[in-house]
């Protein structure tokens, strides 16, 4: 880690700072988000970043209009905040913690998640991570995730030039277990030009998304809330029965199309991302509907 302490060294290693600052900050929140179970609603900006070596460690806060988890929501909107770390090393190894609370519910804190990692590059267009993430839930939450307690997560990129494809791959163990594929191909863009000086700029990255996979966590996670929400008709009781054989079967469950804007700076950047979901195939009582999701995502990076 770089630590910043006297002004002398800070001005002579300003143009440095700025040629690196650019490519680490986007590597940072790639190893971040490239080990999230919602890998459509958090795709990696740019997979060729991480080219440069060097150690960070990133901190990051999030507003979302609702959690998602593989194309599917709750019974009823849950926003939430979220805060997030996550220590990359040169060598290609992360390690990562982060904490959700779903917003206007009993419960401090939902959701906590540690996790690691290893980002790999076979060549300059094909990159790649494997990572491991553990989910600990308060028992009180009622977020669909909290059906699933731990995830291994593949991820392949490659950059064809006019856009970037990425096939993603989930192992969900636990209490109920998940085989899932996402698909993703996206554009990144960033601006040639500054905004207030020639340290900013403008990114997007729009992308169309799809998954495939299985649905036992929403049998499961009808199960677990079964005497809160009958009401809502959303618990089955035979486990065993049609619903859940359904769930198991591994088909389309998730199109969506998303688009983040970010302005970017040396050390951090904002960004605000829209994303259309339309779930298919909606198995148990969820009644899925299409549903607009918004984000907003502040984080830092030292190095």
């Amino acid at each position: 880690m770089r630590y910043f302490g006297i002004l002398v060294l800070l001005v002579s290693c300003n143009a440095l700072s700025a040629a690196v600052a650019k490519p680490l900050l986007i590597a940072a929140l790639q190893t971040r988000l490239a080990a999230d179970t919602d890998t459509v609603t958090k795709t990696p900006a740019d997979t060729t970043a991480a080219v440069v070596k060097k150690n960070s460690l990133s901190a990051g806060i999030n507003y979302g209009s609702d959690a998602l988890f593989f194309g599917r929501t709750g019974p009823t909107k849950y926003p939430f905040m979220a805060a997030d770390l996550v220590i990359n090393y040169q060598s290609g190894f992360f390690i990562y913690g982060s904490a959700l609370k779903v917003l206007g519910y009993k419960p401090v804190v939902d959701e906590i998640d540690v996790g690691g990692g290893y980002y790999y590059r076979v060549s300059k267009k094909f990159t790649g991570t494997i990572s491991y993430t553990r989910f600990i839930f308060n028992n009180e939450s009622e977020i669909i995730k909290s059906a699933s307690s731990n995830d291994i997560n593949f991820k392949n990129s490659y950059d064809w030039g006019p856009f970037k494809t990425s096939v993603i791959g989930d192992y969900l163990f636990g209490k109920s277990y998940d085989v899932f594929a996402t698909i993703s191909n996206s554009k990144y863009w960033e601006s040639s030009w500054g905004i207030f000086d020639d340290q900013d700029y403008l990114s997007i990255n729009p992308s169309f998304n799809f998954i495939l996979g299985t649905q036992n966590f929403v049998q499961r996670y009808s199960i677990d809330h079964k005497y809160r929400l009958e009401a809502n008709n959303i618990y089955i009781r035979n486990e065993n029965g049609v619903g859940a054989r359904a769930n198991a079967k591994f088909t389309m469950l998730n199109y969506s199309f998303k688009v983040p804007i970010s302005y970017n700076r040396p050390h951090y950047t904002l960004e605000f991302s829209y994303r259309y979901s339309i779930p298919v195939n909606v198995e148990g009582a969820l009644l899925n509907r299409r549903e607009s999701f918004y984000n907003l995502t502040f984080y830092y990076v030292f190095y």
